[in-house]
């Protein structure tokens, strides 16, 4: 039988928009719009270098060009990201009759080394200790102080800091944030409700936080009638990108020191700016304060279980993506076990 005329003639993008619906009920927004970026890309590339009009054309073949095109512009590590992705999406066009069956078998994800998958940006204990110093000093109960403390204190991530909201703050003898999975009103969890927990935070911490709220948090409630811990200067909830541009600020040398190790000049940088941070070399996101949290936290002997079930995650993770230490640092670690035999 020729080739295409069993199959629906569904467009790419079509398609598209039937799986991501098909994945709305099974992944966080977050996880869903990485998809939709994703198979865009996919889908144009398709139609603008193949001329496939319906799937029921799509060879595998084309898949495999894309991916050898993908894979002159980005790292191996994202191309598994990609890849697997279009997996996904090929195996579910095959249960609408858009594909042939078992072409998802012949999407080749390719295998990066471990090298290739862990990332290395960690902000160390010394940088935090300095930046604290200085937002204690002249910024502080800031926004930028509040997020920074947080993130850095309970290694948490960022989406878990921005579905907070007031009532989250226990503020007593014993402080602690309950973390909480609210998909219905615009903040889930990434373990959904198997990471909800109550993380307990340093007197410090709490004072901070008990400060920004009552001099410098403007009251509002979100579209959901919540009133949330981080708030905008209008009183909305504070966006995930706000978070991370205000780490990206505040982890550059030059704001927290007034110096560039780089030796550029600051009235020239590009990175001086507060939407420009990220193209700072010395800044950082937000995830290398949860692996630096993590390492020094084991590093100071926190039990392993400990430092998992506080930021919602698997020993194997720890290992393989967060916990940055020296294998000097590691010998330490392992010092207090020895045993003479």
């Amino acid at each position: 039988m020729e080739r295409g005329t069993t199959m629906n003639a569904i467009p790419p993008h079509e398609a598209k928009n039937r799986y991501l619906k098909d994945k709305s009920t099974d992944v966080t927004d977050s996880t869903l719009s990485n998809y939709r970026t994703t198979l865009n890309g996919f889908c144009d590339w398709l139609c603008d270098e193949t001329g496939v009009k319906t799937l029921n054309t799509l060879s595998s073949d084309e898949i495999q060009q894309f991916k050898e095109w993908r894979l002159e512009r980005v790292k191996t590590i994202t191309l598994k990201t990609d890849m697997t992705c279009i997996k996904g999406f090929v195996h579910f066009c095959e249960h609408i009759d858009a594909v042939p069956d078992g072409m998802h078998q012949l999407v080749r994800v390719p295998k990066p080394s471990r090298e290739d998958e862990v990332a290395d940006s960690i902000l160390t204990s010394d940088e935090a200790t300095e930046i604290l110093t200085y937002l204690d000093k002249h910024e502080y109960a800031s926004l930028r102080h509040v997020v920074f403390s947080v993130l850095w204190k309970t290694g948490m991530r960022r989406s878990s800091l921005y579905g907070l909201d007031k009532r989250d703050f226990e503020d007593g003898a014993n402080p602690y944030l309950r973390v909480r999975h609210r998909p219905e009103s615009g903040t889930p969890l990434k373990n959904k409700s198997r990471g909800e927990r109550d993380v307990r935070i340093t007197d410090e911490v709490a004072s901070v936080l008990r400060d920004y709220l009552r001099f410098n948090h403007p009251d509002g409630v979100d579209e959901h009638g919540r009133t949330p811990l981080l708030t905008s200067s209008h009183g909305k909830r504070c966006e995930p990108s706000t978070i991370q541009r205000n780490i990206y600020t505040v982890t550059r040398p030059c704001h927290y020191t007034g110096k560039c190790p780089m030796g550029r000049d600051l009235d020239e940088c590009e990175a001086t700016s507060y939407n420009t941070a990220s193209k700072c070399p010395g800044s950082v996101s937000p995830h290398a304060l949860r692996r630096g949290y993590v390492t020094e936290s084991l590093n100071a002997g926190q039990p392993k279980d400990v430092t998992a079930d506080r930021v919602d995650m698997s020993h194997e993770v720890m290992d393989k993506h967060y916990d940055k230490a020296t294998k000097n640092e590691q010998m330490e670690r392992r010092e207090d076990f020895l045993v003479d035999v």
